[in-house]
């Protein structure tokens, strides 16, 4: 006699939908965070490098020519006093943004941690259901054998299908 073919429950989602980390940290910025990472984007660029490396090339060609006048003569004083003042308030802002970064960076670790542990339940369920039909697939066939000896038989062939 044939069992009874049995399928597990259907995969019922149990948890909060994902988020995005993306959009709850960009809520979250204070105004001081945002010009923080605008001034670390801004002094990390290739157009910013350029840009300065060519106003320190126009300030020591017309130190050294004298063609206006001599602001800033040889070895550059004031320019070196404008970029360590520079550096002065650009490292700390770089260093708030690689540390934001970093907190950002661990929540998205934490976040790909949940939706990996959601993604290993469904594949758990998925495989549930691929056993069960596996059995039931091959109680099906072992019934569909067992009826096609039976027709074989009856019919006089005397051997199963």
């Amino acid at each position: 006699m044939a069992q009874p073919l049995h399928f597990p429950k259907p995969f019922t989602h149990n948890h909060p939908p994902v988020v995005s980390v993306n959009e709850l940290e960009e809520e979250q910025l204070s105004f001081g965070q945002r010009a923080a990472d605008a001034i670390a984007g801004a002094v990390g660029s290739w157009r910013f490098i350029i840009i300065q490396s060519a106003l320190l090339l126009i300030w020591i060609i017309l130190n050294i020519t004298a063609y206006v006048q001599q602001w800033d003569p040889y070895p550059f004083i004031l320019m070196n006093l404008l970029l360590s003042t520079q550096a002065a308030y650009t490292a700390p802002m770089i260093m708030m943004s690689q540390n934001r970064q970093a907190i950002r960076d661990r929540l998205e670790a934490h976040n790909d941690y949940i939706i990996n542990q959601k993604a290993e339940e469904e594949i758990r369920a998925i495989m549930e259901h691929l056993v069960a039909q596996d059995e039931a697939l091959a109680e099906i066939y072992r019934h569909l054998q067992q009826m096609g000896r039976q027709s074989g038989t009856a019919a006089g062939k005397g051997e199963p299908l």
